[in-house]
């Protein structure tokens, strides 16, 4: 296939620790052996974002980003580099903790994806009232010249949690939240649905609204090692989130004085592509179809 144009616009996913208040049964850090792990030398981080070209939307993510207690000045850095932040949060901090954050961004903030755990959210209404605070607050922030800021929900789609996912959507349809399902993994893989669940999780727009479960482009031009990497707190940084799990296409440390990026797009070389942000951004070369279902996400 064809390779899209060079984005305008790099994604960095850095997960800026392992640390979470949260032990999901399906999170892709679960193996670590380390879960208190915090990035460090936040300054020689930023000293090596500012060697970028351009802009990039860096992803904040975890473990949990609101544990980091440098959270703030990691935003303030970043936003003064004239980077965009995003981040990847269970939006359990309190609301103070997650207006100092949005302002420390500046008004540059791009994605905030709030992320759902049942298991952990015995209150709804809370969940939904934070969501609505935090939406309020980005666009009353937001810098007028960069791209509106989004806020988005999104839960994992565990085999007990199926029978009320539409029951959900719809609740956050009527609050005018963008809601999204992921699928669960285990052993980085999809799990085996059946043929009926397979159907609901498409009629909720599949992964991350882009039109299908899982996502098979091996072969496929992808501008990932090039506009986009998977940045971790040591500053080991990777392709993409398929090439860490497997500890392949490392790209070096981002720390490094002579750290370089590719140049141009290369083939997928993964036999599933389990993470939609290269996707989502026009990364990844796609048939027509696939693409009118990903421009729901832009």
């Amino acid at each position: 296939m064809t390779p899209p144009p060079r984005p305008a616009e790099g994604v960095v996913s850095w997960n800026i620790g392992t640390a979470c208040n949260y032990r999901c049964t399906y999170c892709t850090q679960r193996d670590k052996r380390d879960r208190t792990r915090l990035a460090g030398n936040i300054e020689r981080f930023l000293a090596s974002f500012a060697k970028l070209p351009g802009r990039w939307e860096v992803k904040l993510s975890g473990g949990e980003p609101f544990v980091h207690p440098e959270l703030d000045s990691i935003a303030a850095g970043l936003a003064a580099l004239g980077h965009r932040i995003s981040v990847v949060t269970n939006l359990s901090a309190t609301r103070e903790r997650l207006a100092s954050f949005v302002n420390a961004a500046g008004g540059r903030v791009g994605v905030f994806s709030a992320s759902l755990h049942l298991r952990y959210v015995p209150d709804l209404d809370g969940f939904l009232a934070r969501a609505l605070f935090v939406e309020k607050l980005l666009i009353s922030t937001a810098d007028s010249s960069l791209p509106k800021p989004r806020l988005n929900v999104t839960t994992v789609a565990k085999r007990d949690a199926l029978p009320g996912l539409l029951k959900l959507a719809r609740r956050f349809a009527e609050t005018g939240l963008t809601f999204k399902i992921q699928p669960e993994k285990q052993n980085s893989r999809v799990i085996d649905y059946t043929e009926e669940e397979r159907e609901l999780l498409l009629a909720l727009g599949g992964h991350n609204l882009t039109g299908e479960i899982d996502h098979r482009y091996l072969g496929r031009p992808c501008w990932a090692g090039a506009c986009s990497m998977i940045l971790d707190d040591e500053g080991e940084a990777w392709r993409c989130y398929p090439a860490r799990k497997a500890r392949r296409d490392r790209l070096g440390s981002f720390l490094d004085e002579g750290f370089t990026l590719a140049s141009s797009p290369t083939p997928c070389t993964y036999e599933s592509c389990y993470c939609s942000v290269p996707i989502a951004r026009g990364m990844m070369s796609r048939s027509p179809e696939e693409t009118i279902h990903a421009l729901q996400d832009l």
